[in-house]
């Protein structure tokens, strides 16, 4: 007698395998009050739709299966909007508002064991493309960098952090605009908080985070200098396209934001 077992419908995946494949981290804790909104910033709708959503979902079509929300205030709706994308997302809680090294640094229990690349990116850009994220994670894997920063040019980067490079073309930092001097504030290219880390890179470098800093907070820009500081490999790749400059922090960030998702025939959910 021939006896013939079916086939599981979800074969046991090694968890080295999955350790191994591209992680996100989404940082979504931030509070709406400059957008003069009690929900949680990033489920402010654009296009008909929390802005979060269009956030995971470029990160699904970019082949990133397994991803971390960082929450905060009122965070349990943002858990709620979120639900149906299943297991696939995990939550963590920013209780306190401390810098958003500090958000990252409540995923570490998750991101102990992660071997492979760490994409970061913020919950309020709505505009993040597909096709940038599989640049970097291509680039990524060819070059094994500790830290990939996805960077752009941008035409007045007024506000923005400027990334400086040796004369070679290397990275060699990120320059807030308050500590630039009027050479580095003519920077174009400018870091967009968009970030491939190599797994245990991130953990060690979140380690080593201080904030003895005038807000006394923990900021993951540090990160890249940190490593770079320890002999480590970093690179920033100026392969975002023009609409990924825009970010949300006021509701006329948000118009300009509906009013390019419109343009470039984003639809719109009634």
């Amino acid at each position: 007698m021939i006896v013939v077992f079916a086939r599981p419908a979800f074969p046991f995946i090694p968890a080295a395998f999955l350790m191994h494949q591209p992680l996100a981290v989404v940082l979504a804790a931030g509070m709406g009050t400059r957008m003069k909104s009690d929900l949680p910033k990033v489920l402010c709708p654009v296009r008909g739709r929390p802005m979060v959503e269009f956030v995971v979902d470029a990160l699904h079509s970019a082949g990133i299966e397994r991803m971390v929300v960082v929450i905060g205030h009122r965070g349990e709706l943002v858990r709620e909007q979120l639900a149906h994308h299943g297991s696939k997302l995990e939550f963590v809680v920013q209780a306190e508002r401390l810098g958003t090294g500090h958000a990252v640094q409540q995923a570490l229990p998750i991101l102990q064991n992660q071997t492979g690349p760490v994409v970061i990116l913020t919950g309020d850009s709505p505009l993040v493309q597909v096709s940038s994220l599989q640049k970097l994670l291509s680039h990524f894997a060819e070059h094994e960098p500790a830290c990939l920063l996805g960077t752009l040019h941008k035409e007045n980067p007024a506000g923005l952090g400027r990334i400086v490079r040796h004369p070679s073309g290397e990275f060699a930092g990120i320059v807030e605009e308050k500590d630039a001097s009027d050479e580095q504030r003519r920077i174009t290219e400018v870091n967009m908080s968009t970030y491939v880390f190599s797994g245990p890179d991130l953990v060690w470098s979140l380690g080593q985070l201080r904030n003895d800093n005038r807000q006394k907070e923990f900021y993951l820009t540090d990160c890249p200098g940190i490593l770079k500081g320890a002999g480590k490999r970093v690179a920033a790749l100026p392969v975002l396209a023009p609409c990924e400059a825009l970010s949300v922090n006021t509701p006329d960030d948000l118009a300009a934001v509906e009013q390019a998702m419109q343009e470039l025939g984003y639809p719109c959910v009634s």
